[in-house]
């Protein structure tokens, strides 16, 4: 019998237990062990539902049980010193206030856009990395003490659910999400009505939503929810699920992230007096509208529509994080010009204009479409990847918006992704480097922990791994139709002793979940070896969409299904944090064999790392960046040659087995005198002391705060009205006198040359005559751009020396410069001469797209050979 209404019941706790609640509440528990042991003691026997929601427990304790607790006097004290380490947390000053007191200029607060974030499996609100990074962001910005404002959507179905059906194809599971079972509260006006944003919509209709808060430790994370009764069915189903829906659905969604999303914050702001945000940071394209908004507010106050997007640019961080055109959501220009304008959001802003920010005008691209992320580098003045290689891929991939720049000169860096260790790595090996001296900001005791006791954890944990693998596997295998007669061979599955592979990850394509199934007989050698067995753990959700990722599981699964196999490789369904809270610690090896290079950075392997599980990775991602023989194996790749995908997957495939069988194995079972791999040991220690710190969050956000968000505060608060209009004057005048700009004349004066030779250390003298049309020598730089060139005169590893003015124009109305060029390298040289726009408010000289170059007849050439 279905109950026809459904509403949540509040446990009344003790006055003595009061606290229990504001522990719960904040989700610092999800990273803080000492308040996750004061939960499980509170009910003993609902361990599994105190690590996953303390605010479901307390609803389920028996009021005797809480009764019982409030005349503990053991159990309050530890309530209280739980309760005051956590107001000392969030009012004592961190790392980010020490910066303040020395005199750092840093941002009053930054607002952080995310479809997604995974902060905890009690609020099941992502998909995979984008929010797994976005949640570990947050945590990190907590433990620093950044002023920081989390903005998403709250998702009532999440993402969803998976399972398995009897011949392993994927199915898909909705459970209906209420926000009062979830660590949440709802944001309220001071009179207590619930507080909302609304959004216009074409022909008169609204979206509102409601503003739910989750507490990050000293963060809050905004959640907007549109099931709302004022809503059309439509407009009520706009967060219903996590990347669901069609084409126009999707754009409602990223409307309500990016415009209501800016007027959450704003309401916040209102009522609790947080500083306001003087830094938007777009965790991707989705949230891009976010810039929109901002613009709508500035034209309120009599600002045009080209200074409003001036001021909105300089304190605008843009992260991309895909490394592929198709992963870019992309809308139709008229679906965008129906939900824009005077029938629609942002009444009075030309639509044009809009359509403008997202147009593809480079090569290639189709200018039917509206492309978000274009847009959000558009209304950035700061932008970045997610590692070193992925910072070059993205330049090349968006080079097309800065034409007459070579892809190292777009203005596009990178900050590599961290993750946060409190999260991810288990409180044993925390305990291990406590014993020897380690502290969340000290990686290196690692160093002084004897092997015997680092093998010994190592094996506890494979130990745990097993006994949560056969619970899960045979937990999936009732779900598929299995009677309990059929699964005792479940005991089997998995050996504590045997090298533990695993490899967890969403399901695209290329990921390539099943590239380790390429030759079948040779993989099940690996397993069943007499006496260097591997065995795997696989788990990975592919899209409800994805057919061809359906597909790749299923084939992976019938294969673990195999009786022959079946105890050495297991497909786990239902991939979340918390099953990956326990893959991590206790597997050996972490597998990564991507199609490189497109992994943009794949943070599973540093939580691995964190955890002593060694590498075994394609050099992609921070793989590419970091990698060291002490930390793991690279999986060679044939990449760089041209060659159908089908030969480069075996190519692949069979340096994988390789490196498993003569390097991996043979180094996980190769024991000393003391019965212990030392070799093995000695690269766990390695990891966990010299990677360990290069791959935190804390690492991560203080980069961002350094090298992005203090410069974008800085340009915000030199960008007041009257500044960005002189700004988006100069732009336009600027953009308006380009056509007449021109490298006219470049003429060396010594050293001799020899047959087109110079000899290294010599100075090249060089004389430019400049054409500026209506422009004056302090609108522009002119640079001489050298360094060696290939057979297409291509100049690479360039350096750049600026030129002068030298006495006015000439008869032509040309401009002099001249300056030194150092011939300090050898070989084959040569060199250039271009102008760039120039204005102290510029991030970059490549940030309006425009350059001058010579033409061939220019000048006297530019080729040497350096002796």
């Amino acid at each position: 019998m279905k109950a026809i209404r459904r509403f949540t019941v509040r446990p009344v706790l003790p006055d003595p237990l009061q606290p229990l609640s504001g522990l719960a509440r904040n989700l610092r528990w999800s990273w803080h062990t000492e308040t996750r042991e004061l939960f499980q003691a509170v009910d003993p026997g609902g361990r599994r539902a105190a690590d996953s929601d303390p605010v479901r427990l307390l609803g389920a304790v028996s009021a005797g049980r809480l009764a019982e607790l409030a005349q503990d006097q053991q159990f309050l004290h530890r309530l209280a010193e739980v309760s005051a380490a956590l107001q000392e947390y969030l009012d004592g000053p961190r790392w980010y206030q020490e910066q303040l007191a020395q005199g750092a200029e840093l941002p009053a607060a930054v607002a952080y856009f995310s479809p997604e974030f995974g902060v905890t499996a009690a609020l099941p609100q992502y998909s995979g990395g984008l929010g797994i990074l976005a949640g570990d962001h947050l945590k990190a910005a907590s433990d620093l003490g950044v002023p920081l404002v989390g903005v998403g959507l709250l998702y009532r179905h999440g993402y969803f659910r998976q399972s398995l059906s009897r011949d392993g194809w994927q199915q898909e599971h909705y459970p209906l999400l209420d926000p009062n079972e979830l660590p949440l509260t709802l944001v309220r006006e001071a009179d207590g009505t619930p507080s909302r944003v609304v959004l216009a919509l074409p022909g008169g209709r609204s979206l509102h939503a409601y503003i739910w808060q989750a507490q990050v430790g000293r963060v809050p994370l905004l959640l907007l929810d549109s099931d709302v009764e004022e809503n059309a069915p439509g407009e009520r189903d706009v967060t219903d699920r996590l990347y669901g829906g069609g084409s126009e659905h999707r754009l409602l969604q990223e409307m309500l992230l990016g415009i209501g999303g800016v007027r959450a914050v704003r309401t916040y702001c209102r009522l609790t007096g947080h500083a306001a945000p003087e830094v938007f940071h777009t965790n991707e394209g989705h949230a891009g509208f976010l810039g929109l908004e901002r613009i709508r507010e500035l034209s309120g106050t009599g600002l045009d529509f080209d200074s409003s997007v001036e001021a909105v640019r300089a304190g605008t961080v843009f992260t991309t994080h895909t490394p592929v055109p198709a992963g870019i959501d992309r809308f139709d220009r008229e679906l965008i010009a129906r939900h824009f304008g005077d029938d629609g959001e942002l009444p009075g802003v030309g639509v044009e204009r809009i359509l403008q920010l997202g147009m593809e005008t480079y090569p290639g691209g189709d200018p039917t479409l509206f492309n978000m992320a274009v847009m959000g580098l558009r209304l950035a003045q700061r932008a970045n990847g997610v590692s070193t290689l992925h910072g070059a891929v993205s330049r090349k991939m968006f080079a097309g918006l800065w034409p007459g720049f070579d892809a190292a000169e777009v203005p596009i860096t990178s900050v590599t992704n961290g993750v946060h260790a409190p999260t991810w790595v288990a409180p044993e090996i925390f305990g291990l480097r406590a014993r020897y001296g380690g502290t969340p900001g000290r990686w290196d005791a690692a160093a002084g922990i004897p092997d015997r006791e680092i093998w010994d954890l190592r094996r506890t944990l494979r130990e745990q791994l097993v006994t949560e693998v056969r619970t899960r596997l045979a937990a999936s295998w009732r779900t598929r139709g299995a009677e309990p007669a059929e699964l005792g061979w479940i005991d089997g599955v998995l050996d504590p002793d045997v090298l533990t592979i695993g490899f967890a990850r969403r399901v695209p394509s290329y990921k390539r979940l099943t590239l380790m199934l390429r030759d079948r007989d040779r993989l099940m050698e690996l397993l069943l070896h007499p006496t260097r067995p591997i065995q795997i753990v696989v788990a990975g959700k592919a899209h409800p969409a994805d057919d061809s990722g359906k597909r790749l599981v299923q084939e992976l699964v019938r294969f673990s299904d195999d009786p022959r196999v079946r105890h050495r490789i297991v497909f786990l369904p239902d991939y979340g944090m918390a099953m990956a809270q326990k893959l991590y610690p206790g597997c050996d090896v972490w597998l990564n064999n991507p199609l490189r290079p497109l992994e943009a950075c794949g943070t599973s392997g540093m939580k691995a790392a964190l955890n002593g599980c060694l590498n075994l990775s394609v050099l992609d991602g921070w793989w590419d960046e970091w990698f060291e023989p002490d930390f793991g194996w690279a999986i060679p790749t044939a990449d760089g040659s041209a060659m159908d995908e089908d030969r480069r997957d075996e190519l692949e495939a069979n340096a994988l087995y390789e490196l498993i069988e003569e390097r991996v194995a043979p180094r996980f079972y190769d024991r000393g005198d003391d019965g212990l791999p030392g070799r093995w040991v000695e690269m766990v220690r390695r990891t966990v002391g010299t990677l360990g710190p290069k791959v935190l969050a804390g690492r991560m956000v203080r980069e961002y705060v350094e090298r992005l968000y203090a410069p974008a505060a800085l340009a915000h608060r030199s960008l007041d009205a009257a500044t960005a209009r002189e700004l988006a004057d100069w732009k336009a005048r600027v953009r308006a006198a380009w056509p007449r700009v021109a490298v006219d004349h470049v003429e060396a004066v010594a050293p001799s040359t020899v047959g087109g030779s110079a000899e290294l250390g010599a100075m090249l003298g060089l004389r430019v005559r400049i054409a500026l049309g209506a422009l004056e020598p302090d609108d522009v730089e002119v640079q001489a751009v050298a360094g060696r060139v290939d057979a297409a005169d291509s100049i690479s590893d360039a350096q750049f020396f600026p030129l002068k003015p030298s006495g006015g124009q000439d008869l032509e109305g040309r401009w002099l410069y001249e300056g030194p060029l150092a011939l300090d390298r050898t070989g084959p040289y040569g060199y250039t001469v271009r102008v760039l726009p120039a204005h102290p408010l510029l991030a970059t000289s490549a940030e309006l797209g425009l350059v001058a170059l010579p033409t061939e007849a220019t000048g006297d050439g530019a080729g040497l050979l350096m002796r």
